[in-house]
């Protein structure tokens, strides 16, 4: 049993996956870090100054300064900023991972015309051919 475990992880899927699982979580980050960091606050400049991702409707009584003083507190809050700065993220992590893929299935493709025009050629002379290149000869002879 544990030699078929052994098997099953070393199977390339399954180590493509890990890998895949990891690279995107840094890609995650990375993309968060450039919604965050690069886009809200242009976005914020068109806005007058608001922080995007702090917009939010207070669902009860009270008056917060911020979202965050407001979760601290316990009150129930509609935010709505954050909610549009993560469909913002994942349309651009959707985009980038469409960009991959397409380059990816350019490689592959590229990958199997070669070795289809590589299997086309033919590796040298056939039997046929070296037959009668010995007949030739033998009648010269």
């Amino acid at each position: 049993m544990i030699q078929e475990f052994k098997d099953f992880i070393a199977k390339g899927n399954v180590m493509d996956m890990a890998v895949g699982i990891i690279i995107g979580a840094a890609f995650t980050a990375i993309v968060t870090s450039l919604v965050g960091d690069l886009i809200n606050p242009i976005i914020s400049l068109f806005m007058g100054g608001i922080d995007f991702a702090g917009q939010y409707v207070l669902l009860g009584d009270g008056e917060f300064a911020s979202i965050a003083a407001a979760e601290e507190a316990g009150a129930a809050v509609f935010a709505y900023g954050r909610f549009i700065m993560a469909i913002i993220n994942f349309l651009i992590i959707a985009f980038v991972v469409f960009l991959l893929v397409k380059a990816v299935n350019r490689a592959k493709e590229a990958t199997e015309k070669e070795e289809e025009a590589a299997e086309e050629e033919p590796a040298g002379p056939s039997q046929e051919d070296l037959l009668a290149e010995i007949r030739d000869l033998l009648k010269k002879a």
